[in-house]
């Protein structure tokens, strides 16, 4: 009778590998990295949710903005001059064979800028909010005054008796007719003008034009200095400008908006300009020679607003723009947590499943939507210490019942907290940034380099 022996499975391959991952440096590492890889994504996923938040931003914005009123830039005011020109045709007879000449007359403008523009503006400003989102908003007063110098159009080959003086006018540009709160009147020789919209399809420029009603030029600007005087009040948003066209320009500005960004092709006066935390006062003053256009120009206006100088009124640094720049750390925060794990799990010899990783990432990158919603409804430096401070005692608590003991726990949660500070005070600097973060990533890197000397690299 034959006896039939029972062969022992084969498990030596299976048990071989499971405890090589249980063991391995290099497995250790490798599902770490990995694990870095996969958290990649939502990550990915929390930056879109941010721009999107910044784009729904922008948006309420703008509809706030348009409702309040736009930009103000006003360009003006500026002398509108019609003069004559003429052309001659000859014309054949068959007749009496003989060419007989035709004369037409055609009229265009000439656009004449002040010798002198001043203008004092004194700026309101407040924030107007919708839901969580917030913009800065302003009234203007702007108060303008100056002189022309008697016209005289002959270096242009325009004859005086050419001009047109009984339909003179003045011109006044600006990109935002609805925030006007008020009629607009120019004082010229003690005289006022009212001012209506002139609309032009063929204008070229963005601006709306108003124009006031005929003046006695002949009277007023042909022989001698005439002074001007008119007064804009805006209801306003994002920035005030004002384009030079005085041969000499001056403009000064007050306002209670505690931080203003000067912005066109001239600064204020360095020495006068003064910035608190109860607002601003500034001054500039444009000279002829600063800028490439002359005082008088034929046919059409030219545009001139690349020109302008003025100041922006604008919530500076929003609260997305940071949780951006924070988001940007998520991969060395969860590099570095999960390199801090991989040095306590491999020195002290505790075994962490990749499920605990993998839960650990997953709070780091809950972070970043704490920190995103709760800066809607709150500031920014709140917002941060609740979001921090919830992770790090969320992975502290969590880390005690993986590690078993009181050391490893509180390491790693001083260990965050310093990793949140130093990410905070990066997010903070401007200039200094790039230096402060290049500094500490090597004191990181020096510090990972002195622990790891230990570690037996060989027990691959």
């Amino acid at each position: 009778m034959e006896t039939q022996q029972s062969h022992p499975k084969n498990t030596s391959q299976p048990n071989k590998f499971g405890h090589w991952l249980k063991t391995s440096i290099t497995a250790r590492m490798l599902m770490v990295g990995f694990l870095v890889i996969i958290l990649l994504i939502p990550l990915s996923y929390i930056n879109s949710l941010i721009n999107e938040r910044a784009f729904r931003q922008q948006d309420v914005v703008r509809e706030i903005n348009h409702k309040w009123g736009n930009q103000v830039l006003v360009y003006g005011p500026i002398l509108k001059l019609p003069y004559k020109t003429y052309t001659e045709t000859k014309t054949y007879n068959e007749k009496t064979k003989t060419y007989f000449k035709e004369t037409q007359t055609h009229i265009n403008h000439a656009y004449i800028f002040p010798e002198q523009l001043n203008s004092k503006v004194d700026v309101n400003s407040k924030t107007l909010k919708r839901g969580n989102f917030e913009s800065a908003v302003f009234t203007t007063q702007m108060d303008f005054d100056g002189h022309y110098i008697p016209v005289d159009l002959t270096a242009k080959g325009i004859k005086s008796e050419d001009i047109v003086w009984d339909k003179a006018s003045i011109i006044i540009k600006t990109s935002n007719l609805k925030g006007i709160k008020s009629e607009v009147q120019i004082s010229l020789k003690d005289k006022a003008y009212n001012f209506e919209t002139n609309f032009n399809q063929n204008h070229n420029s963005n601006l709306d034009i108003l124009e006031s009603s005929f003046v006695d030029g002949e009277a007023i600007f042909k022989s001698q200095k005439t002074d001007f005087k008119f007064s804009m009040t805006f209801n306003g948003s994002t920035k005030i400008e004002l384009i030079p066209i005085g041969k000499t320009t001056t403009m000064q500005m007050t306002s209670n908006w505690a931080d203003p960004s000067f912005m066109g092709n001239y600064l204020p006066n360095d020495e006068t300009k003064e910035i608190t935390k109860e607002g601003f006062k500034a001054d500039w003053k444009v000279l002829h020679i600063n800028r490439a256009f002359s005082q008088q120009h034929l046919k059409s206006i030219p545009n001139l607003n690349q020109f302008a100088f003025g100041t922006k009124f604008m919530v500076m640094v929003d609260e997305y723009q940071k949780s951006e720049r924070s988001a940007k750390y998520g991969f060395l925060v969860i590099g570095l947590t999960f390199l801090v794990f991989f040095l306590i799990q491999t020195l002290s010899k505790i075994n962490i499943h990749p499920f605990q990783y993998l839960m650990i990432g997953l709070a780091l990158t809950m972070f970043y939507t704490l920190l995103v919603s709760i800066s809607e409804h709150s500031n920014f430096l709140k917002a941060y210490l609740i979001a921090g401070i919830s992770v790090i005692v969320l992975i502290t608590l969590y880390s005690k019942s993986i590690l078993k003991t009181f050391k490893f726990p509180l390491f790693i949660g001083a260990s965050l907290s310093a990793l949140y500070a130093f990410i905070y005070v990066i997010i903070q600097l401007e200039n200094y940034a790039l230096l402060v973060g290049s500094i500490g990533l090597f004191l990181i890197l020096a510090i990972v380099m002195f622990v790891s000397r230990k570690i037996d690299w060989n027990n691959g």
